[in-house]
């Protein structure tokens, strides 16, 4: 089964998160989300207590694959710096987890995280190319909303880092920040030929969610089972949310 594509677009994609912190609960959690049919699925893999163990890892990516149908599967290690949880691994161990994962074909995608040096980047893009997996280059900031022009800066980083799709959340304090978002993204979108992932977040930034593919995000975040990142609404919402705004604009 062909799986669909993070591409440009007017309506973005829905992705939902799996949270879980034991190989249980991860598929108790994918059994739930895969009833509401989200159009992606992530893992977020610094919620599993057992992280540290490769083949564990690899071997759940693989089985929550194969169960995701046309979905495909996002492999994220958030670092707490931004906004994920505690783990026992360092930078170059997760890039090396990443890498794994890659090589396996264990995922469509893998988040990377900008921060990371080139050196690191690379050896993840080298592991991707083997396997024709994708890399999202992504930025989060859970503090405050940064100005247009470095937003915009960081989605074109990813590109000047020959990375597959381009990732911004941020954290606004004001409803202006999330305007700032949203110009960002539409400025970004005519600059840039990759993909893009942008959001506000928070009760503010929960409206960009609903319209940011008016501006050119191609994928939004919801709750499916539960949720990865204040803001998220759950996918039924949203889903009908998306649908109104694509009838409305005749796409």
């Amino acid at each position: 089964m062909a799986k669909k594509q993070i591409e440009p677009g007017t309506k973005p994609l829905i992705c939902t998160p799996l949270v879980g912190t034991t190989k249980e609960l991860i598929f108790e959690q994918l059994q739930q989300v895969l009833s509401k049919r989200p159009d992606v699925i992530e893992w977020r893999a610094d919620f599993f207590q057992d992280i540290a163990n490769t083949d564990a890892v690899v071997a759940i990516a693989k089985q929550i694959q194969a169960l995701c149908g046309d979905a495909p599967l996002i492999f994220t290690i958030r670092s707490q710096f931004e906004g994920g949880q505690p783990i026992a691994l360092s930078d170059a161990e997760v890039i090396e987890l990443d890498a794994a994962i890659c090589k396996a074909a264990a995922a469509e995608y893998v988040d990377c995280e900008l921060r990371n040096d080139l050196q690191r980047i690379n050896k993840l893009r080298q592991a991707a190319s083997q396997s024709g997996t994708k890399i999202i280059g992504s930025f989060h900031n859970f503090h405050q909303t940064p100005s247009r022009a470095d937003i915009v800066n960081k989605l074109a980083e990813a590109a000047e880092k020959q990375l597959d799709v381009a990732k911004v959340a941020v954290m606004p304090q004001t409803l202006e920040d999330v305007l700032t978002l949203l110009s960002a993204t539409l400025e970004a979108k005519s600059r840039l030929s990759i993909p893009l992932i942008t959001m506000s977040m928070g009760k503010y930034g929960m409206v960009s969610r609903m319209i940011g593919g008016v501006f050119g995000t191609s994928l939004t975040f919801a709750v499916g089972a539960q949720a990865s990142a204040p803001g998220q609404v759950p996918i039924e919402e949203l889903r009908t949310v998306l649908q109104t705004v694509e009838n409305t604009m005749g796409n």
